[in-house]
């Protein structure tokens, strides 16, 4: 059985803020564009803004070059401000109900390795 992947959004990593690392330790991961306030910008991976073709679900992958995670799921801001402004948290903790409203939830699993030109998919199957 062959399946074809649908990505509804894909973007890269431009830049890396400084204090990145302060997140990892919370399993948590910030993208934002390029427009990113400069409080917020040394928090975040600087990524390009670019559309998103379909709605993100629970149950879609997002994937960080080749580590993959199942989204659980999806705070209701997300969709709005990923397509706007490029920003979003990523959550590495397998939550199903989402807290936040900016936040994609995803599968537990080691913190993807995030480096500038590491291209960041949502994949629809």
């Amino acid at each position: 059985m062959v399946t074809r992947e649908k990505v509804i959004f894909s973007t890269k990593v431009l830049e890396i803020g400084n204090e990145v690392a302060d997140f990892k330790a919370i399993n948590m991961a910030i993208l934002f564009g390029d427009e990113a306030p400069d409080a917020l910008r040394s928090s975040c991976f600087i990524i390009n803004v670019e559309p998103i073709s379909a709605q993100i679900e629970s149950g879609m992958k997002i994937r960080f070059d080749n580590q993959e995670y199942v989204i659980t799921s999806v705070g209701n801001e997300v969709q709005n401000n990923l397509g706007r402004l490029g920003h979003t948290t990523v959550s590495f903790t397998g939550k199903v109900e989402a807290k936040l409203p900016g936040t994609i939830y995803v599968s537990k699993g080691n913190y993807p390795l995030i480096k500038e030109g590491t291209i960041i998919q949502i994949i629809a199957e």
